[in-house]
Order: structure tokens, then sequence, then C-alpha cells
């Protein structure tokens, strides 16, 4: 195998092309040098990058066509006459920006692809736009990408789930400069969106890293891989050089529900980044490097909490402590000391009267004497209802060095993430067990702290052998996430507890290994492109456990809890104080483990112009795991090009995603609260456990895809105006889904000493429980217009309408439908994140206009109805459509030096507010009443996201451009 690397090394460093040295120089509309335009030789993969000054060499024979492209400017065609050619471009829109994705073809533009792309300039971005970070970004300008920060969602809170065409996290692959990019190790399985699956860490990627985004919103498993069902989201590192880029960025949320509602500022956000390319050899070589600085304040949208805080129990604890009593004894048999301080809070016990006397008087609740009484108010008790504080720096670097002047070249690229979170779970309050009040007499707000950590490398060598291009590449990634959870305690320790626990965590690591070979053929119909390859990629998941204390059970006496013939310590009133860290239990060594998986890949990839107004496009992946067996995909495309400004395409396919080692591993207790604040410990055990076969749960297999869409591009050359129109189905058989929440019989069963030696109340998997299909419509349209001499009007127009819904019945095993356990396979809530928690409906109106030294953002986003994701339905509000504004404005106080100001959400626009009162007639007539406020804990719904409840934002920005 080594020899045949140095065969290929050798013939990419010793081939080289008849031609001449072709040299110009590129300038914009105002005659100024445009550094970064890529020019590639038609029907080819060689090509160059322009310099500082614009200018470019390339080696091209007379006769060839070389293709001018660059990000906002119209893609130009020019014939070699000679070995000079100059060129001026025009602003364009990013549908004539040549692609990376949903074609191999080395000269398709986004406007002439076969599938549907969008080209997203995040340059231009980044100085008008109030998001920093990457999903927010896109969350604001792709139409079929969702993402929201969550809260109260344990590690979801730290790393936003994003989609794209309403479908899962998992079923859209992410690439780097077309490379494989790693997931994230973090599966979700708390209350969110979706809930079950992995995503990619797209914040571990800092923006000013990015030259473009690609979004291909199509099927893709037959030509990238198993998990492009909902399509592929590429991102193109920058490789500008000799120019420093520095942007500082800060801002917060100025609204009338910050602070608690009170009003106010908070949320404070602070970006620092900066990018530097360093030219390497005299060949457009290039070192490009990126480092980035955030810091993100908290915010809370909770008013305050309403429902029972304190008993009268806590009242004598109170009237105990102030005498110097150590509360702790109070909880002892003898009750003599609890009815002598009770007297002394005026409750007039009996002295004969026994502990379960004292048990049902003193329950009573006594909240607002005892905040009189200890100069507390309610908003004391308030959780952190929005999003988690943020601090963490990423740094990324992208190299290519050409090797010989026919462009062959080694290539780098990759980077390091490190950031920190914290956020709060839900309260714990003096009157539960879950408090030990002698450690937190007024109860504690317990936190998630995490440390997120993210690596990756890429290296690879691309060049020519004989006519064909080759790519040869190696790509690894790596994401860790450990949990520190503080301000806590392990009840069942009582006074002996830490308050700050290492919890454990978990990794994922990936190597993908590449061999691409291209070449386009000009003199086969009107022109034929081949492509085929392999891929090896090696997986692992590990699961490391925390600290014993925090996830074990403890007598009174402190020996740790092994057997259901040990009881943990209660309190006053006879309820067992639970084990483990308050508000994440950390991994036990049952939980440890460390799990491998390898695929292999080949594919062929077949494009023809068969004519010129005719294109047709077959893609065939094979891929085959070492845990799922293997699989074949199709997908078969077509473009009719009806005349010069009128393309309709079509396209087919089909996918494969095997569950990923999370789903397949992941096993741990969590605390998980329902929709009324109540709390259990809830253990996901693997498919393969003795839990999973005593209640049915099958064996995991793989999902199975189905996909169409139907499309149409238009130009309009008189208005200077691109419109694309697609429809799409994609149909998904056996999608792997999160369970709902199973308990033991409670008659020492099997299951229920599992559940026990778990420190679970209930049991969860993760299942092939169900098909769905999802219908949508993508409607792109660009308009670019200059206004007089010196002003320029862009105008884009992207919105979705999408709709997924589960088809069929659920796919319940006999066990579970002989238990009537069906509707817990898979819950109503469940199918609501699924269908209706985010936006079916979004439009994008962006507006730019750029007039001498001052630009001008102005965009309307509009986000569709949501549903309240809960298992009732007669609690499933229906939260209205919002348009939420963004404006900014930047001025260019010289040439190097650009001062944006700006707000995200001006007008100040929040979701629907959860109803205080729902009513509704049962079964038996009966009336009946709820809400979705969580007594007070949740006035905006915390399960359906449409675009967060931070408010309006205001920023400002400075940008240093030093060349």
């Amino acid at each position: 195998m080594k020899q045949n690397y140095i065969l290929i090394f050798l013939a990419l460093l010793s081939y080289s092309i008849f031609g001449q040295n072709v040299s110009g120089k590129v300038n914009d509309e105002n005659n100024e040098p445009l550094a970064g335009v890529t020019v590639i030789i038609k029907g080819s993969s060689e090509g160059t990058i322009t310099d500082f000054n614009g200018n470019y060499v390339i080696k091209a024979a007379i006769g060839e066509i070389l293709i001018f492209s660059y990000v906002g400017y119209n893609t130009v065609e020019k014939t070699v006459e000679g070995t000079t050619l100059n060129l001026m471009m025009e602003p364009g829109v990013s549908l004539r920006e040549i692609t990376l994705i949903g074609s191999r073809n080395p000269s398709r533009t986004a406007l002439n692809s076969l599938s549907p792309v969008d080209v997203i300039d995040v340059t231009e971005l980044t100085t008008s736009n109030p998001q920093v970070n990457l999903n927010q970004i896109l969350n604001f300008v792709a139409p079929s990408f969702n993402a929201n920060t969550q809260t109260i969602a344990d590690g979801t809170d730290h790393i936003d789930p994003a989609s794209l065409r309403g479908l899962g996290p998992d079923q859209v692959l992410v690439l780097i400069n077309g490379k494989r990019r790693h997931t994230s190790s973090l599966v979700n399985v708390n209350g969110s969106f979706g809930k079950g699956s992995v995503g990619t860490d797209l914040n571990a990627i800092p923006t000013a890293s990015i030259k473009r985004i690609e979004v291909l919103r199509d099927g893709a498993s037959a030509q990238y891989g198993s998990d492009a069902i909902a399509g592929v989201i590429n991102i193109v590192l920058e490789n500008a050089t000799d120019e420093l880029k520095i942007n500082v960025t800060t801002g917060a949320n100025f609204s009338k529900n910050a602070n608690e509602q009170t009003g106010g500022v908070d949320g404070a956000t602070t970006n620092i980044n900066a990018n530097y390319g360093i030219k390497l050899g005299d060949n457009g070589g290039y070192i490009n490097f990126t480092g980035d600085f955030d810091y993100r304040d908290s915010y809370n949208r909770m008013k305050e909490w309403e429902g029972n805080i304190f008993n009268r129990y806590n009242t004598i604890e109170r009237v105990a402590s102030n005498d110097g009593y150590d509360i702790a004894k109070l909880l002892d048999d003898d009750v003599s000391d609890v009815i002598n301080y009770g007297n002394q809070a005026g409750f007039n016990l009996d002295p004969n009267a026994t502990k379960a006397d004292l048990q049902a008087i003193l329950s009573g609740d006594n909240t607002e004497a005892e905040l009189a009484s200890r100069n507390l108010s309610r908003s004391d008790f308030n959780m952190r209802v929005g999003q988690s504080e943020v601090r963490g720096g990423r740094f990324f670097t992208n190299m290519a060095l050409p090797i010989d002047d026919q462009g062959s070249e080694v290539y780098a690229f990759g980077g390091l993430s490190s950031r920190k979170g914290s956020s709060g779970g839900f309260f714990r309050l003096p009157r539960e067990s879950r408090t030990y009040t002698p450690m937190y007499i007024n109860g504690f707000l317990p936190e998630i702290n995490s440390k997120i950590s993210d690596q990756s490398l890429a290296v690879g060598i691309k060049g020519k052998i004989g006519e064909w291009d080759v790519d040869f590449s190696n790509t690894y990634g790596k994401n860790r996430f450990e949990y520190i959870i503080g301000n806590t305690s392990n009840t069942s320790m009582q006074n002996a507890s830490p308050t700050s626990f290492d919890a454990g965590g978990f990794s994922f690591a990936q190597n993908t290994v590449n061999l691409d070979i291209n070449n386009f053929y000009d003199d086969i119909f009107a022109g034929l492109n081949v492509a085929f390859g392999g891929e090896y990629r090696i997986e692992n998941y590990e699961i490391f456990a925390g600290q014993e204390s925090s996830y074990s059970r403890y007598t009174p006496k402190g020996d740790l809890i092994v057997s259901v013939d040990q009881n943990p310590a209660q309190d006053f009133f006879g309820s067992e104080r639970p084990g483990g860290a308050q508000v994440f239990p950390g991994f036990n060594p049952n939980n440890e483990l460390n799990r491998d998986r390898n695929s292999i890949a080949g594919y062929i990839d077949l494009e023809a112009d068969i004519t010129d107004s005719f294109l047709l496009s077959f893609a065939s992946r094979f891929e085959d795991y070492s845990d799922f067996g293997s699989t074949i995909n199709f997908k078969l495309a077509s473009l009719v090009k009806v005349n010069e400004n009128l393309n309709l395409r079509l396209t087919g396919n089909t996918g494969f995603r095997a569950p990923s080692l999370h789903q397949m591993y992941f096993n741990s207790t969590s605390t998980v609260f329902d929709a009324f604040g109540v709390a259990q410990e809830v253990g996901t055990f693997t498919n393969d456990s003795r839990a999973a076969q005593l209640l049915g749960i099958p064996q995991l297999k793989e999902e199975k895809s189905r996909s169409v869409s139907l499309g149409v591009t238009v130009k309009i050359p008189d208005a200077n105006m691109n419109i694309t129109l697609d429809g799409y189905f994609v149909g998904i058989d056996d999608r792997v889904v999160y369970t709902g929440q199973f308990k033991g019989p409670g008659t020492d069963s099997e299951l229920d000493r599992l559940l026990y030696q778990a420190n679970a109340t209930a049991a969860a998997f993760f299942a092939n429980a169900i098909d769905t299909e999802s219908k949508g419509l993508d409607l792109v349209i660009t308009h670019n217009t200059n206004i007089g001499t010196n002003m320029v009007l862009k105008n884009d127009l992207a919105a979705t309408f999408s709709k997924t819904k589960k088809v069929g019945p659920i796919k319940a095993s006999r066990v579970l439908e002989d238990a009537g356990l069906v509707d817990t396979y898979f819950q109503e809530n469940s199918r609501v994140y699924l269908e209706e928690a985010v936006p079916r409906t979004k439009i994008n109106l962006s507006n730019t206009l750029s007039a001498g030294n001052f630009h001008f953002f102005l965009r309307n986003v509009y986000f569709g109805e949501v549903t309240e994701a809960t298992s009732n339905v007669n609690l499933q509000q229906v939260f209205s459509s919002k348009v939420v504004t963004d404006l900014s404005v930047g001025y260019h106080v010289s040439d190097s030096f650009l001062l944006t100001v700006g707000a995200n959400n001006l007008l100040d626009i929040y979701p629907d507010l959860a109803k205080e009162s729902i009513t509704w007639t049962d079964a038996n007539g009966a009336t009946q009443s709820g809400n979705n406020r969580s007594t007070g804990r949740f006035d905006w719904s915390r399960s359906a996201q449409q675009f967060g409840v931070a408010g309006r934002f205001l920023f400002a920005r400075l940008s240093f451009t030093l060349k």
C-alpha cells in the first residue's frame, strides 16, 4: 500500500500538460482589485485564485475557456486568445456561483445544478448580521434550516440541535471543504426538538473562518453518504492571504421582558475574531488562520414561581436555625424538638403528638408567611428560563500548497474548539425531599456545567494522473462532552454531600479516508463528467464515569446502597431521598463503554450534458457497516433547459441511515420533569439490555428513505433576477426515535429490580417506532440592481413550506401491544416534536443597500405557527406566526475600518404567551382545566421553538481590514 502511495505522489509531481502561462488582473465594478476570485479552466478542475492585487497566472492553451467566479458577483466565461486576459466583474447573485456540492462537475453553478443549492456569503453576513454563531446565522438566512437555543434540557442547552426540511439533526450531512465533518458526542434525550437524535456541533466552527456555505436541499445519500437524507451543508473555508480581518462584536438584549420580565438589559454577548492568510510559494499556495473568542451571558424569562415553596415543617426549621440549633437533628425519630420549635413558631402542637400526627399537620403550605419571615420573594425561587451562559474559543486553519505548476497540491485544514457552558435545572424547593434543607435551607438552583472540546484535522493531496483528477484525503474529528454539576447535592448523603460533582461524560471520534477520482470529457455528448471513489470510516463512542457520589445512593449511615435490602435516607415525611447529583446524576461504571465500528463505501457519479439543453445525472453508492450490513442507494437527476432563461429539474433518491453509535449504546439515568413539574429518574437502556427484552423492545435497525424533488429555475436578465422553486417528498421507514418512559409494575418484578439497580423509576429506549413522510416547497428569489452611479441594491426572498407527519401505525412489538404500552412506545408529545414543534413555514426577505460609504441591511423573517409538545391533546396550544425584523447600518470610516450598529428583533417581538387556563370536557362529560405554564415556570413554551425568547438584541461591531 505504501508503494502505491509513493507512485501516486511521484505521478502527481511529474505530470505536466502543454499550454502557456496566461496572466491578468480582475477588478470589481469600482475598478478595485478583487482578491480570491476563483479561476478555472472550463471542463477541468485546474485553477488558481487571484492574489491581493487581483492578479492571477494560469497555464492554459489558446481556445480554452476560463471561468471566473466570486461570491456575490456574476460568473464570467472568457476564451483564451493570448497570454493576457484582464476582466471586470459585476455584482451578481449567489445562484451563479460555482458550487462544490450537488454535482461533481467542476464548472456547475447553483442555478444550473440538477438539485437545489443555496450559496450563502458568510463574509458579507458577518459584517451586517446581528448573529455571530453559525447556527443562528443559518436559522435567519436559510429557509429550510431550523435551530434554536433550548432551555432546561440538560446538555442540549449547550449544543443547539439543527435540521433541514424539518427532518432530524442526524439526517443532514455536514461537510467542510467537501470532507465529512464528525458529529457531536451528545445525544438529545431531554424535551427538545430533535429528541433522540445526534447532530453536528456547528458552533464549534468560527464564522470568521468561513468564506461561504453551500446548502444542498435534496437527498444525497447516493452521492455523499448515508446521513444525507435531508441534504448536505458544505462549509467552504476562507483562503484569502495578505489581509488581516478583525471583528469585535458586542451586544445585549434590550427588551421589555429582560431580567425576569422586569425590563432592561441582559444576555450580554461579546465576540472577537481575527483572520489572516499568508502566501505559500508563487503558485497560489496559502495558509489561512482564524482565531475566535466569545462570551455569552445567560438570561432569564421566568417572572416568578407561583406554586408552594414552604410547608410548616420548613417554618420549624427556620425557627430552630435562628436559635442556633442543628436542624439535621429534627429528622430524628425523637420529635420533641420538632414540637418544641413548632410551638415557638405558634403552631400549638400537642406535646404527645406522634411523628405520623406531625407529618399530617406540618405538610400544610405556609409559603406566604415564610416568604415574609425570611425576607424573600417568589422570584428568589426562579429557574433560568432562557439561554445558557457560554464562554469559548476556537482556532481554525486552512492550507493549500501547490507542488507543481499543473494544479497538484497538498492541502490541510482543521481546528480546535473549547467552550464551557452553564445552565440551570429545575429549582429544588425547600418542601421537597430532593432538597436537604440542613444544607440548603431555602432550597437551591442546581447547575449543569459543561466542558465541550472539539478537534479536527483533514490532510490530502490532489492532482492529475493522466486525464483524471485525483483527490486522496484523511479526515479526523473528535468531540468530547464533560459534565460538572454545581450548586447541588446528593441528598441521600445528607450533610456529607459535596456541592459539586464530576459527573463524567462521553466522546465521539471519527476517522474517514477518501479517494475521489474525476474527469470531464468535453467530446462525449455535450460534456460528460465521470466521478468515482471510495471511503473507509472508523467511528468510536465512549462513555466515562463520574465520581462515585455523583451517581450513587446511600443509607443514613453513609453506606453505599448495592441491594434492595438497603434503605436510603428519608425526609421528615418519610419520602426517600434520591441518590446522585441533583439535576444530573453522573454516569456510573455500569454505563461505561468503548465501542467501535467501521464502514466501507464505493460510489460512481455520472453527469452528462446529453445535449446543450438536456442534462442527466446518475449516482450509486454501496456502503457496508460492520454492525448493520450493506446497502446500495441510487440517485437519478435530470435538468431540461427549456430556453436560455428557464430550466426544469427532477431528482429521485433512495437513502439509508444506520443508527448512530450513540443511539445504540448510550445508557444513563437522568432526572426528567414532566409537563406538570413532577420529577422522576429515567434510565436510558440499550436495546440489547435485559430491560429491553422484558418489555419487548426490538433491536435497532437502519432507517430507509426515498425522496423525489421537482423544480424550476428562472432567469430574468432584464431585471437581474433569478428564481428557483422546488417541491419535494421524503419518506422514511423505521425512523429511530426516543421512546416514552416505561415504569415497572411495582411488584418486585425483574424490571423493578433492574430499575432500582439503575437508580431509576422508569426506563426509556431508542427504537424504530414509526414511518414518516415529509412534503414541502422551497422558493428562492434573488435580485440585484444598480441605483445611480454608486448605489447597489440586493434583494433576496427565501421561503419554505413543509409538513412532516407520522404515517401508518406505531411499529410496536406484540409484547408491547399485549401490555397496552403502544402509546408509551411512541408518545403523543414525541409526535408533536416531530410534526409541529418547529415552524413548517418560514419566509425570509433580506434587503441590502450599498451607497458610498454606507451599508444598510434590512431583513424580515416570518416564522410560522408551532404547537406545544405535550401528550395531553387538550393542552396542545397553537402559537401563532410572527415576523421578526433585523436592521443594521454600516459606515466605512476608512477603507480599512467599518462600524456597524443594528438590531435583531428590532420590534421586540415574542412568541404567544402560554395560556393561563385551558378548559375541556372529558369523556365522562366533566369539565377539566389545565395550562402550559407549569405554575409560572414557562410563560413562553420551552417545547415549541419558533425563534426564541431573547427579545430585542442590539449590537455594535467594529471591523478592521488591514492589507
